[in-house]
């Protein structure tokens, strides 16, 4: 079960990261970020209203706030350096993020046998040779490997963060919708300030009513990565699921390549190669 959850998780966050980045090309980030995340904060609030979620309130759930405030940062930082692009090159240096939940892990006594050890090594690195690593180049080129570094350190704390708030299913819809609505009064409150400051709240041509249901799938397919991550967390070895789900990158990038046309190079198409031997590794390990 921790190998289909952690697999689950990367295909959705491929697919929000691919669409939030294309929609901060058009829209600014931080509205990309509050939007989405308050799509995904109302169909939580319904769920727990639903499930009768609010039982399930107690400490855990400052692991969930704590996951709310470092989201943000990170989604921001990351959509801004997809929409510098290209996505084939920002996605997989994202998985950088795998290193704090695999330290955690360790840290907590997790001790992954040698075939795992051999997976997490050739999936990690199929990951990154998957993006076609063009680390040459342009000042723009280096202000997105920052804010890439600055995301997957985040990412990597919300892994760890989201993977403790919570001990049952109906406790994970409750810490996700705390998740939520602190990434919604964070980001609204740097976009707030940000207006005030001279910056764009909105594209061109006003409230982008047009991509809403776009930003509704970005905002409900990384909540639902979010929920996917922690079952595989407790499934199994924190280890094995965070780095199953770290294969997020090469989604994005066979998403530029089948609705952008980014031409996939050699080194792409052997890094994602690398990703599945290093999966079937770690599944069978």
């Amino acid at each position: 079960m921790t190998a289909f959850f952690a697999l689950t998780t990367s295909l959705l966050w491929g697919l929000a990261d691919f669409g939030g980045g294309l929609l901060t090309r058009r829209t600014p980030a931080l509205t990309v970020v509050v939007v989405s995340q308050s799509i995904a904060a109302a169909v939580l609030g319904a769920i727990v209203v639903a499930t009768g979620g609010w039982g399930e309130a107690g400490p855990r759930l400052w692991f969930a706030f704590a996951a709310g405030l470092v989201g943000p940062v990170a989604l921001l930082a990351f959509y801004q350096a997809l929409a510098l692009g290209p996505m084939g090159v920002v996605s997989p240096l994202a998985t950088l993020s795998v290193a704090v939940p695999v330290g955690v892990g360790l840290v907590l006594g997790e001790r992954p046998g040698l075939l795992q050890v051999a997976g997490i090594a050739v999936a990690v690195t199929g990951v990154v040779l998957a993006g076609g690593p063009q680390l040459r180049g342009a000042p723009v080129q280096r202000r997105a490997i920052l804010l890439t570094l600055v995301a997957a350190l985040g990412f990597g704390t919300v892994f760890a963060l989201i993977s403790e708030a919570s001990t049952d299913v109906t406790g994970l819809f409750l810490a996700l919708f705390v998740q939520r609505l602190t990434n919604v009064a964070v980001g609204g409150t740097a976009l707030a300030v940000s207006v005030r400051r001279g910056g764009r709240g909105l594209p061109d041509g006003g409230f982008p009513w047009s991509s809403l249901p776009a930003l509704a799938f970005v905002g409900l397919a990384d909540v639902a990565a979010n929920g996917t991550y922690a079952l595989a967390a407790r499934h199994g070895p924190v280890t094995v699921a965070a780095v199953l789900a770290s294969l997020y990158p090469v989604v994005t990038t066979l998403a530029a390549r089948g609705f952008l046309s980014e031409r996939l190079r050699a080194i792409q198409t052997a890094g994602a190669a690398l990703a599945l031997l290093g999966t079937l590794l770690l599944a069978t390990g």
